[in-house]
């Protein structure tokens, strides 16, 4: 019993740092401002009554950041590196969107087809950088490189060079909220993908195949695992959610900026994902964790602009702790930490292993 509490215990220690890091922004909101929680109803430029607040604008912002922090977590596991096109990978799929959207009349089921045509794209560019990495054994932030430097060309190249506007009601509502709904629409989609990604990993190998690979590839293949398929398919899922981003963007400006969509989000996706106390170096994770360091980068971003503190200096605070919280959750200093606490109450630390059968 006490070895299975134990494990648990240390199964659920990767979600403290995260965990930490949102605590610590929500008690120095209380301090500062305790009105920075505070949530109203409030009639919208379109007569319609929603939620608004600092906390709705946090939930609301992150939500493309956290569905890009879930792909970008399986593709961490099991590559053991980092994919940086996503901002690319999405201006290409939401360009598609918009192409197909601006073909006719937009009816529910245009949209329907654009999305998912938009889907296969950004997968068929997940899958070109997943062959990169596993068939060709390119450093992935190498390989995604590639995508990265190409990937808004190929989207000017899409949509002409313009910055077309989709002026339709069902597409702003993706982006903002549905018409009797307060609750800002992106929020239900991070759910949504948030409760598909759980469905698969429990009812799936997926996420086993995909710790194997990162911790020992060599290991995985003796064991029957293709590495390679398992590789290709977490960057083409990383593509779907590259494509959910940006048409939840497209919705929320109502346009398509090649240039623009999404722009510097690689980063902060990649943050997200060591906030959310996964190791960059790949193996295992929390899929979880990788969301809760979504919204502590948002949270964040809003604190700073609550503040006052102007728009050019935001990504310097914003650097500066993110910095701090990266150190605390690395390695060394779990490792430190681990062996500190075990000095303060050696009843806690775990038995030596004893010899024999």
């Amino acid at each position: 019993m006490n070895t299975g509490l134990r494990a648990m215990t240390k199964n659920n220690a990767q979600l403290v740092i995260p965990l930490l890091a949102l605590l610590a922004l929500v008690i120095f909101n209380l301090i500062r401002d305790p009105g920075f929680f505070s949530i109203e109803l409030r009639q919208n430029s379109l007569g319609n009554m929603v939620l608004s607040g600092n906390l709705i604008s946090v939930i609301n912002g992150a939500s493309e950041l956290a569905i890009l922090a879930m792909g970008m977590t399986l593709v961490t596991a099991v590559s053991k590196g980092q994919d940086i096109s996503v901002g690319a990978a999405a201006a290409i799929a939401g360009s598609v969107f918009v192409k197909i959207l601006l073909m006719g009349e937009i009816t529910f089921g245009v949209i329907l087809a654009a999305f998912f045509v938009s889907c296969a794209v950004a997968m068929i560019f997940g899958a070109f950088n997943g062959v990169l990495v596993a068939v060709f054994k390119i450093q992935p932030m190498v390989a995604t490189l590639i995508l990265f430097t190409t990937g808004r060309s190929i989207a000017y190249w899409i949509n002409g060079g313009a910055t077309p506007t989709v002026n339709n009601a069902m597409i702003t509502s993706i982006g903002s909220f549905i018409p009797g709904i307060p609750v800002p629409t992106p929020v239900f989609v991070v759910i949504l993908c948030a409760v598909i990604f759980a469905l698969v990993l429990k009812f799936t190998n997926l996420g086993l195949y995909t710790q194997a690979v990162g911790i020992n590839e060599n290991s995985a293949r003796l064991n029957g695992i293709d590495p390679i398929r398992i590789k290709i398919l977490a960057f083409m899922i990383l593509g779907v959610c590259c494509a959910v981003a940006a048409c939840i963007n497209v919705g929320r400006l109502g346009l398509i900026n090649h240039e623009t969509m999404l722009i510097g989000v690689e980063m902060n996706a990649i943050l997200a994902v060591a906030i959310g106390g996964n190791a960059l170096g790949g193996g295992k994770f929390k899929m979880v964790g990788s969301v809760i360091g979504a919204y502590v980068i948002q949270g964040l971003i809003i604190t700073l602009y609550a503040m006052r503190v102007s728009s050019t200096a935001v990504r310097a605070y914003q650097a500066v702790v993110i910095i701090a919280i990266v150190v605390i959750g690395s390695p060394v200093v779990k490792e430190k930490a681990g062996r500190f606490k075990d000095r303060l109450f050696p009843e806690r630390a775990a038995p030596a292993s004893k010899g024999g059968a």
